[in-house]
């Protein structure tokens, strides 16, 4: 953090058990901060600042169940990613840092938005009940959807999302189908649709959910799908 950036000053009022605390938790560090350093680095780690130096930390009960199932581990000769005698070097060494340069991708902060998890759960839950009511109708009706919602009538089938701009989406769908078993009636397709498509399903899916909670036993029918898809064209006549 810059010098200029720290120019605002406030009073804090802490207990004594706070600062005890507080206090053992400087007596961890390298170089001994002073207790307001502390505080700015404790609130920069809790707000989630990229420049919060992250530490991998156990307990003496992890240690302890890590390092019997190292020795399980060894004893059974089971085949792992992580070497058990790596590991209780690590513990007993108190190599922590090295855990996260041996096996970065286990400690990454990254973390599924949930706010994206539930869209995409919302989206395949609509293209379920589409593709569904649309396979369930009769030629007649079809043919209806084809002509009232060109040019996507004639093709019910869901895309997928952008690989390249909706990779976040993407991965939690394939994820969500392909190792939590959901909708796996959407197993072994690509979802990579190779062109924008969450906004053409947000528009859809205004469309959608009032439909939804009067769905319980029953599909989409034809006057239904027809206006979910058509809700997918953009009001400028793109996708997008």
């Amino acid at each position: 953090m810059s010098a200029q950036a720290m120019t605002e000053r406030f009073e804090m009022r802490l207990g004594p058990s706070v600062l005890e605390d507080l206090d053992s938790w400087r007596a961890e560090q390298d170089d001994l901060p002073s207790r307001s350093e502390a505080v700015r680095r404790l609130v920069e780690a809790g707000l989630g600042k990229k420049s919060a130096k992250r530490r991998i930390v156990l307990s003496d009960g992890e240690k302890l169940i890590a390092t019997m199932l190292c020795q399980l581990f060894k004893h059974l000769k089971v085949e792992s990613e992580i070497d058990p005698a790596f590991l209780e070097e690590v513990i007993y060494g108190g190599h922590y840092w090295a855990l996260d340069w041996e096996h970065p991708g286990l400690f990454g902060s990254y973390e599924d938005e949930d706010a994206v998890v539930s869209e995409v759960v919302d989206i395949l839950d609509m293209w379920s009940f589409l593709e569904r009511g649309f396979g369930a109708l009769s030629r007649k009706d079809k043919g209806r959807v084809a002509a009232e919602a060109k040019p996507f009538g004639d093709h019910v089938v869901f895309a997928g999302f952008d690989g390249s701009n909706e990779g976040e989406h993407r991965r939690v769908a394939r994820f969500i189908i392909d190792r939590l078993d959901r909708f796996t009636e959407f197993k072994g397709r690509g979802l990579d649709s190779h062109t924008h498509m969450l906004g053409a399903y947000r528009r859809m899916l205004s469309v959608f959910e009032p439909l939804r909670i009067n769905l319980t036993g029953r599909g989409l029918n034809a006057l239904e799908i027809v206006r979910i898809l058509q809700a997918e064209a953009h009001p400028s006549g793109q996708k997008g």
